[in-house]
Parts: structure tokens; C-alpha cells; sequence
């Protein structure tokens, strides 16, 4: 089984092929692009070890010149030091300017990858080969590289879209639950703000939070709809200049988390997920969106056994003023995306007299 999703641009379109046991078809994939015979694959230990060897193996066949660099999982890897090895490991290999880096991990290694091959030599080929579910519906797919600094996450990167994205659906069976859990809350955030067929067969099916318990079926649907809904998106505005920023959808709030607990309390869906419900209720408050829809939103991160409350042990004092040090920031106010409705959402720039109205959201979800 396989579905195909065409991300549009004016430049460097891409196809998003899903399929199931797929891998083993990368190399003929490759093939169909023009691109040189040396290959790198990057990727962490333990991804590596399931799928590293089928991989160079389908690539091998394939006819290219194949290495492969590992960099330890976790988001605290995710730095300049990372980039600087892959360099290493590039010249070591004496990559050309048509070789191609290929990603075969979740969204650290697909965002270390990418930033490296949009610098190396001022831009060689990328694939994407996402192995988490995050990173199929959300961080293999427009383009977005980069790593983070230590004073706030993804401040160092650059928009540079992959040749084209593998996901083989089939490799989430060794997937660890909590990724998979932290994967549903992009999938939940495509059904806000965009997709609301999505969002309603969330809601009917019945339960989304265990690989297991989720018919095939539904699982293609929901990765499908999910990489529709974001290359829609992306076609739209590749560069975040305006519609883009739809899809920081949960994240302004998200990203202070992840940073002020050092990445170590929190996986980046389960962040996200509490954004939303910090999002959602502050859409509330400034009367943009109905207590009620706010609720289905609440109900569905919870049948995902996300998180939707805040540690008691974080400062809401400190979690405003890392907000002022996000991207979206402009002006020196805080811009959050705010829902209206299921399926539709809107930048919202808070006022200076509305900062209370978010100290309020935020402090009642301080967890007691």
C-alpha cells in the first residue's frame, strides 16, 4: 500500500511517498533523482541498529557509494557541535555538491541532518526517512532545518527542503509508546487548525494513543491527512511570512517548556500538547474560540494520554519571559496562534494589557 503527497512550491517541489515495509525501496526511490553516486546516511545508535543495515543495503544495490554517521539520540545533541562532526564526517568522505545526506531517524536527526546539508558546501541533496511518528507528519515534511542554542530551542537554522520524504509506516513497531503518544499531538494539531475530517475521525475512533489499538487503515489516513494538511500549508508559504506560522500551532508555549526543564522533563508532543490547552483556553478568555470547542480539543490530548498541566515546580514568571526570546516574536510582543474554530485558526499578537489574561491561563495549569 502506498499514497503520494505532492508538496507544491515555486521551486524544489518534493513527493512524500507513505507506504508500508517501503524502506527496502530507498535506493530505487533515490534513482528516480539526479543526483551523485555518494551517499551519507546519518542516523542514532539505536535506530541504526534496526533499520541502519536495510538501508545502505537497499542503497548499496542501488549503485551508490554509501557511509553513515551516527549521532547520539536526544534533543540535547541537537547543536552546533552535532553540525560540526557531520562536517567531519562529510569531508572525510569527500562528499560532492550533487551528494545527497540522507536522514533515517526521528526529528533531532532529521533537523541536524538538514541544517548540515543546507550549509555543506552551500547546499547538498537531503532525503528525509523518518522513523517516529512526529517526525512523519510533522518534522520531515517543509523544509524547516536547524538546531537549537542554549538560551532557546531552533534559534540557529535554515529553510531547505528535501528531495523527497520515505515514510515507511511499518517502522513505528519499534517506536517506544511515549513517541508514539508525542507524535498524536501534531496529528491533533493539523485537526485545529486545518483539517477538521481529521479531527472528527480522532474523535470517533476508538483510541489513538497505542500503535496497537489503531486499525492500519487509519493509521495511513491520519499520516496522510496529517502530511496534506502541512504540505498544504508549506505550499502556500514556504518561508513563514504569513499562513505558515499556523503550524507553531501549541509550540510558543511548547518550546519555553521543553527549554526551562532542559529538554529532559518533557518530549516535544508532550510540550505541545499542553501549549494547546494553554492555547485554546487563552483563545477563550479574548472570546475567539467557544469554551465548548475547547473542551473536544482538551478531551481528544487527553484520549492521546498526553499531558495538559504545567509542573508545579516551573515559574510562570519565567515561562513568560522565555516567550519574549521565541521566533515569532515581533515588535517585542508575544504572537501566539490562537484557534477559532475546529479546522481554523489566526495569529493573535498579545497586547501588553492582555499579558495578565495569560498569566491567568498559565497559573491555573500549574499542576498541584
Amino acid at each position: 500500500m502506498e499514497s503520494t503527497v505532492l508538496v507544491s512550491l515555486p521551486q524544489n517541489s518534493y513527493c512524500i511517498y507513505i507506504t508500508t515495509n517501503g524502506l527496502t525501496g530507498i535506493g530505487e526511490k533515490l534513482k528516480t533523482l539526479p543526483v551523485g553516486k555518494k551517499v551519507l546516511v546519518v542516523s542514532n545508535p539505536e535506530i541504526f541498529d534496526y533499520y541502519g543495515q536495510t538501508t545502505l543495503q537497499s542503497l548499496t544495490k542501488a549503485g551508490y557509494e554509501v557511509d553513515y554517521h551516527l549521532i547520539p539520540a536526544g534533543e540535547k545533541y541537537k547543536n552546533l557541535e552535532s553540525v560540526a562532526q557531520l562536517y567531519d564526517k562529510a569531508l572525510e568522505c569527500r562528499l560532492e555538491r550533487n551528494s545527497t545526506f540522507i536522514a533515517l531517524g526521528g526529528g533531532v536527526i532529521g533537523d541536524i541532518t538538514g541544517f548540515a546539508a543546507a550549509t555543506w558546501l552551500r547546499g547538498v541533496n537531503f532525503v528525509q526517512i523518518p522513523t517516529s511518528l512526529l517526525a512523519m507528519v510533522d518534522a520531515s515534511v517543509g523544509g524547516k532545518t536547524g538546531v537549537n542554542h542554549p538560551r532557546g530551542k531552533n534559534l540557529i537554522g535554515a529553510f531547505y527542503q528535501p528531495r523527497l520524504v520515505l515514510i515507511d509506516v511499518s517502522v513505528l513497531k519499534t517506536l517506544p509508546p511515549r513517541e508514539f503518544t508525542a507524535g498524536m499531538a501534531e496529528v491533533i494539531k493539523y485537526g485545529v487548525i486545518w483539517d477538521k475530517t481529521l479531527f472528527e475521525s480522532l474523535e470517533a475512533a476508538d483510541s489513538i494513543d497505542r500503535l496497537e489499538r489503531i486499525p492500519p487503515s487509519l493509521l495511513v489516513e491520519i499520516i496522510t491527512r496529517s502530511c496534506q494538511a502541512k504540505a498544504d500549508v508549506v505550499s502556500k508559504d514556504e518561508r513563514e511570512s504569513g499562513l505558515r506560522a499556523i503550524l507553531n500551532y501549541g509550540h510558543t508555549i511548547g518550546h519555553a517548556l521543553e527549554s526551562l526543564t532542559d529538554y529532559e522533563t518533557f518530549v516535544h508532543g508532550e510540550a505541545v500538547a499542553i501549549g494547546m490547552v494553554a492555547a485554546g483556553r487563552l483563545a477563550v478568555k479574548l472570546g475567539l474560540w467557544s469554551e465548548q470547542e475547547a473542551e473536544r480539543q482538551d478531551r481528544l490530548i487527553v484520549k492521546a494520554s498526553l499531558p495538559t498541566r504545567i509542573p508545579s515546580y516551573l515559574s510562570v514568571d519565567d515561562i513568560i519571559s522565555h516567550l519574549y526570546i521565541d521566533k515569532k516574536v515581533k515588535n517585542g510582543r508575544i504572537r501566539f496562534v490562537l484557534p477559532s474554530s475546529i479546522g481554523s485558526v489566526s495569529i493573535h499578537e498579545v497586547k501588553d494589557n492582555q499579558i495578565d489574561l495569560l498569566r491567568e491561563v498559565l497559573e491555573n495549569l500549574l499542576d498541584s
